[in-house]
């Protein structure tokens, strides 16, 4: 009963979000609660949901003021240099820039966190998609394919996991499934390659014959456009009108307050820009080793170094608060997403419907099929990615599958090599059981809906490409 409950829910939550028939929010929130209900939890239906919102609280805290740091470090300028670098390499060229982005996904996506790889590869593409009319999709789609296959690293969640809920250590789940690694990452390249090719199709179908359109950041402008650099202080300036561009030791121009605030104003002298980009660009070095490090939990770290990061970019109070009305708006459709995915999984979860829900899927499996585990695991892991949440499946799911192989004479530990293949790896950026999920699709301005239909195909072929490179190497036999 609590398995088919479950299963519906989840099947439902997945239909009416990817056919636009409901917002993710509202869905995220009734649909669990109307399972509750129907599964006669209604007196527990207050604690479970506070369960669930308990659980995603420090997720939401951290999100809200990553959002608000990153989004500060883009409007300073932090990541043009690095979108000047990717542009002037790809000269304007969508092809190229999906490769580009698809290569800094696979870089940042090194520390093993998706929110944090979602914050900054989105953070420092976005204007660049816009600036050239891309599709978000393919941006959202790219960096869903990069951060997937990198989450398989011995540090990432699904992996640690795997490793937990078996009893076993690195060298006998990763090392293994490196090359097979290996052959993921090719085929993200691949992919972005073809992705970019058909959507530089799209834009040379829409674009009448002339020049190339200039997308220069820092340079001086043409057609009438403003670099992408003074964007920044450009809107600020809009947000409120006593701000104003200036322009300090002849660098980029600077949101500072006017001589005309009023009587008695005080102005607060700018720092020179170069001296303002290296303590944002140390303060976000030293972020992002703490984070890895965990000198403190996430959320914290991201308090702090918000407050820092505005008190010296934004000394006045009006200035903080026309960067804090400015990105309300993403904070709040991110944050929200956030909560109500716990309200999804703390229904799921406290009522038991997951477990039920792991002991059905493995009742289905017969006993002749055994010794094909390790591949049905490998090649199942990204569409379960959907249902399951990591830890229902890694510690609920992973343990009887892996001990029913070894009933056949299988490894456990090929069990978890082929989990790691597409279980919360390559499909954890699709999932609407994953908070950074959220994270990619609110900051691409995309919806689940979209964003599922549009890269599905391409992820679960990553997961096909990564089992057969792990058959030609040997992780685990056919």
């Amino acid at each position: 009963m609590l398995a088919a409950l479950g299963f519906a829910t989840i099947a439902v939550l997945l239909l009416v979000t990817m056919s636009k028939r409901a917002s993710v929010l509202v869905a995220l929130i009734l649909l669990p609660v109307l399972a509750a209900l129907i599964g006669g939890f209604a007196s527990d239906l207050g604690e479970l949901t506070l369960g669930g919102l308990s659980k995603v609280a420090p997720t939401g805290i951290m999100i809200a003021f990553a959002v608000l740091y990153f989004s500060l470090m883009v409007d300073a300028g932090l990541f043009d240099p690095l979108i000047r670098a990717l542009l002037r390499a790809a000269r304007g060229d969508p092809l190229r820039i999906t490769v580009a982005t698809a290569v800094l996904t696979l870089c940042v996506a090194l520390d093993g966190d998706g929110a944090s790889t979602f914050l900054i590869t989105v953070s420092a593409l976005l204007p660049v998609y816009k600036r050239l009319g891309m599709n978000p999709l393919v941006l959202s789609g790219v960096v869903c394919l990069g951060a997937g296959v990198m989450n398989m690293v011995p540090w990432g969640g699904p992996t640690v996991r795997a490793m937990a809920a078996l009893k076993l250590d690195s060298s006998e789940v990763f090392n293994p499934v490196l090359p097979a690694m290996g052959f993921g990452v090719a085929w993200v390249l691949v992919a972005s390659y073809l992705l970019g090719r058909r959507e530089r199709n799209r834009l040379g179908a829409l674009t009448p014959p002339g020049p190339a359109p200039d997308v220069g950041i820092g340079e001086d402008k043409r057609d009438g456009r403003e670099p992408l650099a003074s964007t920044a202080a450009a809107t600020l300036a809009t947000a409120d009108p006593s701000l104003q561009a200036t322009t300090v030791d002849g660098q980029e121009p600077r949101a500072t307050r006017s001589p005309g605030d009023g009587p008695g104003a005080v102005r607060v002298p700018p720092l020179p820009r170069t001296w303002l980009n290296i303590f944002n660009l140390v303060l976000t070095v030293t972020l992002v080793v703490c984070l890895i490090q965990e000198v403190l939990p996430l959320p914290v770290l991201f308090v702090l170094g918000f407050a820092i990061a505005v008190l010296v970019n934004h000394p006045t109070w009006e200035q903080q608060q026309a960067l804090l009305d400015k990105h309300a708006k993403s904070v709040v459709l991110v944050t929200t997403m956030i909560f109500a995915a716990g309200v999804l999984t703390g229904i799921l979860s406290g009522t038991k419907m997951i477990d039920e829900m792991a002991e059905a899927f493995v009742s289905v499996v017969p006993d002749s099929f055994g010794s094909h585990l390790p591949v049905a695991v490998a090649v199942t892991g990204m569409p379960l990615s959907l249902v399951f949440t990591p830890d229902a499946y890694y510690f609920g799911v992973l343990p009887v599958l892996a001990e029913t192989a070894n009933g056949f004479g299988t490894d456990p530990a090929e069990v978890a090599r082929a989990a790691i293949l597409g279980q919360m790896t390559t499909g954890f950026p699709l999932s609407p059981l994953t908070a950074s999920t959220f994270i990619l699709v609110g900051m691409s301005g995309v919806s689940l809906g979209e964003h599922q239909r549009f890269i599905f195909r391409w992820a679960f072929a990553t997961t096909l490409v990564m089992t057969a490179g792990a058959l030609v190497t040997g992780a685990f036999p056919l």
